[in-house]
């Protein structure tokens, strides 16, 4: 069962996608957050099978929902209206720096940061 993870920010949204088992997840690709967002998930979900998708859950220090989080909440009503597919949140802070940590700033850090919050699902999905 594949999986799409998204790490959801203002500019840039980060994508990965597992293997066909779900059991790891690979960084694909960084696209625009411009309005044609919601088109683009669509053709990657349907190019690469995708039957669940996971949003990075943006919180502040504190734990409370950061800004970025109620249009992440949006998008993921988005998808699942088009979609029809289940729309998991996983926690993600600190997930671009941790990809900052391992790689260093390039154009891919948030694929990298959208494929460290969905291994993060899968795992414990597997628990």
């Amino acid at each position: 069962m594949r999986h799409l993870g998204i790490d959801y920010g203002r500019k840039r949204v980060g994508l990965a996608l597992s293997d066909e088992t779900g059991q790891m997840a690979f960084p694909h690709a960084v696209v625009k957050n411009d309005t044609s967002l919601l088109t683009e998930l669509e053709a990657v979900i349907a190019e690469h099978n995708v039957e669940v998708i996971v949003i990075g859950h943006s919180k502040d220090k504190a734990g409370e929902d950061n800004p970025i989080h109620e249009a992440a909440t949006e998008l993921m009503s988005d998808l699942t209206l088009k979609t029809g597919l289940p729309v998991h949140l996983e926690p993600e802070q600190y997930s671009t720096q941790e990809a900052l940590r391992f790689q260093g700033r390039t154009e891919h850090t948030d694929a990298a940061a959208a494929a460290i919050i969905l291994n993060s699902y899968l795992t414990r999905a597997d628990a």
